[in-house]
């Protein structure tokens, strides 16, 4: 299949761009900064000469946005807000005046949707969405708006032709560079690895090999279409996900933080406590109901086959 990936540059996208060229896909990326191999520019915001590379494509993964990893400022939030929005409404509108349009949109999205809760896990079907829950800065807010616009953004796209599926993702786990296990593992060996103000929120997340195994899945299941979520089935609190990461590497404790602690080292880091303190307890309702089979379905196994990929490609230390 011929695939393009909007916004393929990041973490994710390097995920992806990964394992579809290593399944023989004719991989694509849309870029905004330097374009090398099978990358084409844009500026997200715009049509232009990148639309053609989507006219006559099997299948386009929209990734593309502001990172998250960054301090929430009001200048941050709308900068995540316009370049998602703007991206999802351009690439409908190169699907929508396509020759011969692809046959199915995914469009990346994010389990932040989802209130703050600790009681029940959130699916699909019987997820709660947040907006203004009590007791959490009031600006968590914004990035529920920022989640429900992306998502919008797809839905009034006039694609007749095309499926339209709005990837719910967790946050993906995967041995590279500058990614999110690479900075929970980095703390984790540094002795900070420990419980997080009390460690109850709980962490949802994806290993990279069944988030790129969950995509391909999408993409072939043509009887689904709207929000799916990508997330493990085995959510758990903070406390025992970072006790799983010492755990793989063999770090014997982990340094507890307090939220003002935890404030300053996101200072530190320049990004933000709501990444930490939000409590997202997501499960894969859709992706179970339709069959779909996880390789890595929990957390403790999961960090251990990373810590192994880590080590193997960058040695022992």
């Amino acid at each position: 299949m011929k695939i393009v990936l909007p916004g393929g540059t990041g973490q994710v996208g390097a995920v992806l761009r990964r394992a579809l060229t290593g399944a023989g896909h004719e991989v694509v990326v849309l870029t905004r900064g330097v374009v090398g191999d099978r990358e084409v520019s844009w500026d997200g915001r715009t049509l232009g000469a990148w639309a053609k590379a989507v006219d006559g494509s099997d299948v386009v993964i929209n990734l593309a946005g502001r990172s998250v990893s960054c301090r929430y400022t009001p200048t941050n939030l709308r900068a995540m807000m316009d370049s998602r929005v703007q991206s999802a409404q351009v690439v409908g509108e190169a699907i929508a005046t396509a020759a011969r349009p692809p046959r199915v949109w995914l469009q990346m999205s994010t389990a932040t949707l989802y209130a703050h809760r600790f009681d029940a896990p959130h699916d699909e079907a019987t997820g709660i969405i947040g907006g203004r829950e009590p007791d959490v800065p009031g600006y968590w807010a914004y990035s529920v708006e920022i989640a429900k616009n992306w998502e919008r953004a797809q839905e009034e796209a006039d694609t007749p032709h095309t499926r339209k599926v709005a990837l719910r993702s967790a946050m993906v786990m995967s041995h590279d560079r500058g990614g999110v296990f690479d900075v929970l593992l980095w703390l984790a060996r540094l002795g900070l690895g420990g419980p997080v103000a009390g460690g109850a929120q709980y962490v949802s997340w994806i290993h990279a090999e069944d988030f790129a195994r969950a995509v391909e899945y999408l993409v072939e299941q043509d009887g689904i279409d709207g929000p799916v979520n990508l997330a493990a089935p085995g959510p758990l609190p903070h406390r025992a996900f970072m006790r799983a990461v010492r755990a793989a590497w063999g770090v014997p404790v982990g340094l507890p933080a307090t939220k003002w602690m935890a404030e300053l080292g996101a200072l530190g880091l320049r990004t933000d406590t709501e990444l930490l303190l939000k409590s997202r307890r997501v499960v894969p309702g859709r992706l179970l109901e339709a069959g779909f089979s996880f390789r890595h379905g929990a957390w403790p196994e999961a960090a251990e086959d990373l810590v192994r990929r880590v080590r193997s490609t960058r040695g022992p230390r």
